[in-house]
């Protein structure tokens, strides 16, 4: 059955143009690629990773090539440009990612504890780590935007950060940047 309040906002969305890829002090070359075995570039993320609302929300497993020499720390900033308010919806926000590493499994992102040195920042409706798909009804598809930047320095944010503390924190120290789109639509 149809979604009237997702009907009704349809056609209000934040836009990709807001998303933080897009802000001056976190450009970069896009000299690393970030994947999931899960989905790939612009196609349908599985319903094993919905939101807490309608499933397990469990996070997939990405994976990525070399980041740049120099990199001290990745971090990872998921975002919902399609989310219907004035900015993108925060699906997560992790840091501490060690370069080295070459991607996280499933459930990394859901679960700190399996990675030491994760951290994750408090992203939509205050919530820390992963916050799987989940799109108001008859809203139509969603754009879920993996954005993954190499930095320069450890960021030494607080035990409890948001997403305005990590900009902050990597403003003009992005050395290098990978993102993977995934969709998703709850008709």
């Amino acid at each position: 059955m149809p979604n009237p309040i997702g009907r009704a906002l349809r056609n209000r969305r934040a836009g990709h143009d807001k998303l933080v890829w897009t802000l001056p002090g976190l450009q970069a070359p896009e000299n690393f690629t970030l994947t999931s075995p899960a989905f790939a570039h612009r196609t349908p993320i599985p319903s094993a990773h919905r939101g807490r609302i309608f499933a397990p929300n469990v996070s997939p497993a990405l994976t990525w090539t070399t980041p740049p020499e120099g990199a001290v720390e990745l971090v990872l900033i998921i975002e919902d440009p399609d989310a219907p308010r004035a900015t993108p919806a925060t699906h997560g926000i992790t840091t501490g990612i060690d370069p080295s590493l070459t991607g996280l499994p499933e459930s990394a992102l859901t679960d700190p504890s399996r990675i030491p040195g994760l951290r994750h920042g408090s992203g939509a409706m205050g919530r820390r780590g992963f916050i799987g798909p989940m799109p108001p009804g008859s809203h139509g598809p969603h754009t879920y935007v993996f954005q993954l930047f190499a930095v320069d320095h450890k960021l030494g944010l607080p035990e409890k950060f948001g997403l305005t503390d990590v900009l902050t924190a990597i403003d003009g120290h992005v050395i290098g940047r990978a993102r993977l789109d995934g969709t998703y639509e709850n008709k």
